[in-house]
């Protein structure tokens, strides 16, 4: 392959609904994936998705008085990596995240929401669960170019044809606010997404995102216990629809509430400053099984995975593809 050589991606689309089953490649750790196993699969699903459809609603009150009016609809879409060597072939899986579309029963009509909710990757698993440990145990400080693959990769998907082709507007990457940061409100209210706040410094999910080409915006919506920190490129406050911004909300804020229920399920809001805390003893447990242990032991596992499937077998060709990319 040479230095200038092109990397390819295709991209596959599956329906998250109550009758979701993982693939046979879709990272274990994927969210929804977790939901999606053991004997309780069938009403965790119902569980979550009645969870994003009443919060969608919830915000979306106008013109709304049953609060039923609309329904949210969600694809996974996988995303696979294709070398130049092996065209034709499976490709790596490279990304998995969710997209939103939103039915309103009044009319009939489909707006487009946000794609990127629930964003995972094997390559990040990599980073923080093989490279990053590996590092840390013999010096301190992040490993030189932590995170650039990645982020060229992202890049790289993101102004594919492939990306082009389905979406019209960039990802973004919704998830928690980070725990070892302090929060403080700016003054600014959005309609929609709510207070605003500002963290004291940056955290190495803000670094590792930012070599995506992502900055960061937090707000913590109408009736939401925590804010959400917002990973995204271009105007997040005028390049989404209102109903758009509500989907990813809805979506997102759900998940964590199930992943992240001492923040997003807690009794008392967050006020003017704010520092998250997982050992926080006043919250409430929604009424879906989810095995966060399991995730976190098999991101381990995933990272040996990307290492042996991907890092290894074409590293020096990654490498050669990376040095012709700039940041």
């Amino acid at each position: 392959m040479s230095l200038t050589a092109d990397l390819t991606f295709s991209i596959s689309t599956t329906r998250f609904d109550e009758d979701y089953t993982p693939a046979s490649d879709s990272r274990a750790t994927t969210n929804f994936a977790n939901l999606a196993r053991g004997e309780h699969r069938q009403q965790n699903l119902r569980n979550v998705l009645a969870m994003i459809d009443d919060r969608f609603n919830e915000l979306a009150g106008e013109d709304n008085p049953n609060g039923d009016r609309y329904v949210v609809e969600l694809n996974i879409v996988s995303a696979d990596l294709h070398l130049e060597e092996e065209q034709g072939g499976p490709g790596f899986p490279l990304i998995e995240m969710l997209d939103v579309q939103i039915l309103d029963k009044q009319t009939g009509a489909r707006t487009p929401g946000i794609v990127g909710n629930n964003f995972s990757s094997y390559v990040r698993d990599y980073d923080f669960s093989v490279v990053l440990p590996q590092h840390k145990a013999s010096q301190p400080g992040l490993p030189d170019g932590f995170g650039e693959l990645h982020g060229k990769l992202f890049e790289h998907f993101v102004q594919s044809e492939a990306y082009r082709a389905r979406f019209a507007l960039p990802p973004v990457v919704c998830i928690s606010v980070s725990t070892s940061r302090t929060y403080t409100r700016t003054g600014y209210e959005h309609p929609v997404l709510g207070h605003e706040y500002h963290h004291d410094a940056d955290s190495l999910t803000d670094l590792y995102f930012g070599r995506m080409g992502l900055k960061v915006r937090y707000f913590q919506p109408r009736g939401s216990a925590a804010p959400l920190a917002f990973y995204h490129r271009g105007d997040l406050t005028g390049d989404y629809s209102d109903l758009a911004l509500i989907g990813t909300i809805s979506t997102m804020e759900a998940f964590q509430k199930i992943y992240r229920p001492e923040i997003y399920n807690a009794s008392s809001p967050a006020g003017e400053v704010y520092r998250p805390a997982l050992d926080n003893p006043d919250f409430v447990v929604p009424d879906v099984t989810y095995d966060r242990e399991e995730r976190s032991r098999l991101g381990v596992t995933q990272g040996k995975f990307t290492e042996e499937h991907f890092i290894k077998p074409h590293g020096e060709l990654l490498s050669q593809w990376a040095a012709s990319r700039s940041l």
